[in-house]
């Protein structure tokens, strides 16, 4: 997408401003994602000036707390890539991190004063659901309310802001693209959620099943916690480097249990309000992003 390489620019742009090298070097060697918000920003307010720097914002603020998260997870890899505190250290990531929030927030302090509103809450949400995700991998949490809380804010809450804003920019139904993105976001981070038990690790490019080892109690999990009797066989194995028996045995249980299943269809179910809060607005786009996300082959 050509509007993508003008969000990268803009990023480089605000960078270069702050006048540091250093940070244009970092810059340079962070892996590229997917630039899922910028591309759902795009599609709801189309490539203006406005649309662009907002993208990039959300961009920087998106990057800096995947530096954060990559020192919080002790990861060496991101995307494939070395992660910063890997080729570095972690206390690289953590400032390199906060200069691309503090710059982003000074090119929000630019901005309408209710989009600037709306994207830093965004990020106060997003630092508490990740300060309730380290929080969670404490105990095994059976509580759904607290997952979909803490996903909900850590990774829902900038969606939502970036559809919302985008609304916002060009005068369309801000609520509805807000719901939108946020049942987006709660899809996304559960269909990831399943992927870490369907998928092998080759797909993944990580460990499969590697969630629960690092103590996530996902939402399939919840699901098979509620509807086992014997609900200690799995709470044992919980933040336990699982042998392949152990890894087939949770995989026959999810199975049986329909826990799988129903996991996928909560996914689903919610794409699919998704898809309907903006069904007035005939964005075919739109309704293809969730479409492929929740129709995927799992």
């Amino acid at each position: 997408m050509e509007e993508l390489s003008q969000v990268k620019q803009q990023i480089k742009t605000f960078v270069a401003d702050c006048g540091d090298a250093r940070s244009l070097e970092l810059l340079e060697l962070l892996a590229e994602g997917k630039m899922l918000r910028s591309k759902l920003i795009l599609k709801i307010a189309g490539i203006t000036t406005q649309s662009i720097e907002l993208c990039a914002v959300v961009e920087m603020i998106h990057a800096a707390s995947l530096l954060h998260d990559d020192v919080i997870d002790e990861a060496d890899t991101r995307r494939g890539k070395p992660s910063i505190n890997a080729l570095f250290d972690n206390k690289t990531s953590i400032m390199f991190g906060d200069i691309l929030y503090s710059k982003a927030f000074t090119q929000l302090s630019q901005m309408d004063k209710e989009i600037a509103y709306t994207v830093s809450n965004a990020v106060t949400l997003l630092s508490i659901g990740e300060l309730h995700d380290v929080e969670l991998t404490n105990t095994f949490n059976s509580s759904y309310k607290k997952y979909l809380d803490m996903i909900d804010k850590k990774t829902a809450s900038l969606i939502e802001a970036s559809a919302k804003t985008a609304a916002i920019l060009v005068n369309k139904d801000k609520e509805a693209f807000a719901l939108y993105g946020k049942n987006l976001g709660l899809a996304f981070q559960m269909v990831d959620d399943i992927l870490d038990i369907t998928q092998d690790s080759a797909t993944l490019g990580k460990p499969a099943m590697l969630d629960f080892v690092e103590g996530k109690v996902t939402i399939p999990y919840l699901l098979l916690h509620e509807r086992l009797e014997d609900k200690q066989a799995l709470e044992k194995l919980y933040k336990k480097d699982l042998s392949v028996d152990e890894t087939s045995w949770i995989k026959q249980k999810m199975k049986e249990t329909q826990a799988l299943e129903d996991s996928i269809k909560l996914a689903q179910k919610l794409g699919l309000e998704a898809i309907e809060a903006i069904k007035d607005e005939n964005n075919e786009d739109l309704q293809n992003i969730m479409k492929a996300m929740i129709e995927r082959e799992f």
